[in-house]
């Protein structure tokens, strides 16, 4: 191990035991981190151990930190009991990246409520329950960082997986709306949209890129977001190998309706076809996306009252 600025903090890690969050779990515990390592006993070795136990084994014989916990992320009081480990363990809690989710593939037409149930409460409420925990405690501590991970099913929708791609489009969502309420407080929180080799989807992967785009190549860029000297916030980040782009909801031009009581479909798909290709808009927030909107719709009606 080698020290780093990053020495004696704390992390809570979800999913910790396979596929990204083991692989960003050994990689803060290589930078000094310790790490809660959270992964539900869902399998388990010949001698009981799951895991989360195997990711710890593997960092305690490198010579690192780390401890194990097998909570399922749908229990609600798992962020609590994460936290609260945290503190009562080791005095701090410094990070927390939420990486525990399912995928449940299902197309729309053959969405079955409790295949939806499992995959937005998996992935959304229990990355929310356990961020909004770590929250509290980082802003009574004025300082923390907290990384999502999502994907770009949630960014850009995603054939066969609609579940999945609504429940990581509401964890963009979260995490920008966190950031926003943690930015005075120095708690930052980011968004990671990774594409890598994992046992979620190494079936599905080109071959050409399964080397290239292992696991543990994502884990740096995840590990660079929680350095305290970071002040990236409210960023959402595409990354995958050794690239990464940064991503963002984006709205076109405001083009204004021939009429308020009639409007003909050929018009809107032209009217949305010029938006499109106009002057893209980026906001830090939906306040801020509808203020702009509404002096957009002002000016207009003024305009037009003048005329």
């Amino acid at each position: 191990m080698t020290a780093s600025s990053l020495s004696g903090r704390v992390a809570v890690v979800t999913g910790g035991g396979k596929g990204l969050g083991r692989a960003v779990a050994l990689h803060l515990a290589s930078r000094g981190v310790t790490v809660i390592v959270n992964n539900r006993n869902r399998t388990v070795d010949a001698s009981g151990r799951g895991p989360a136990d195997q990711v710890v084994d593997e960092i305690l014989e490198a010579g690192g930190h780390a401890v194990a916990n097998h909570d399922d992320v749908t229990d609600p009081e798992v962020g609590r009991k994460l936290v609260d480990d945290a503190l009562t363990r080791f005095g701090r809690l410094d990070f927390c990246i939420t990486s525990a989710a399912v995928s449940g593939p299902q197309m729309l037409h053959r969405t079955t409520a409790e295949n939806l149930s499992t995959v937005i409460t998996t992935n959304v409420v229990g990355t929310a329950l356990v961020a909004a925990e770590a929250s509290r405690v980082m802003r009574e501590a004025g300082f923390g960082r907290i990384v999502m991970i999502a994907s770009t099913a949630g960014l850009h929708g995603e054939p066969t997986v609609s579940a999945y791609a609504a429940s990581k489009g509401a964890v963009i969502a979260l995490g920008r709306t966190a950031a926003g309420e943690g930015a005075s407080r120095n708690v930052f929180t980011n968004v990671v949209l990774p594409y890598a080799t994992t046992q979620m989807t190494e079936s599905g992967m080109d071959p050409r890129f399964i080397d290239i785009m292992g696991a543990d190549l994502v884990a740096p860029v995840v590990t660079a977001l929680v350095d305290p000297e970071s002040t990236t916030n409210g960023q959402v980040i595409v990354t995958a190998g050794n690239g990464v782009r940064s991503a963002d909801a984006v709205e076109g031009s405001t083009e204004f309706l021939p009429t308020t009581t009639e409007l003909d479909a050929k018009a809107l798909d032209a009217l949305l076809v010029t938006s499109r290709l106009g002057t893209p808009h980026t906001y830090p927030s939906a306040q801020e996306a509808f203020a702009d909107f509404a002096s957009e719709l002002l000016d207009h009606h003024n305009q037009k009252a003048r005329a």
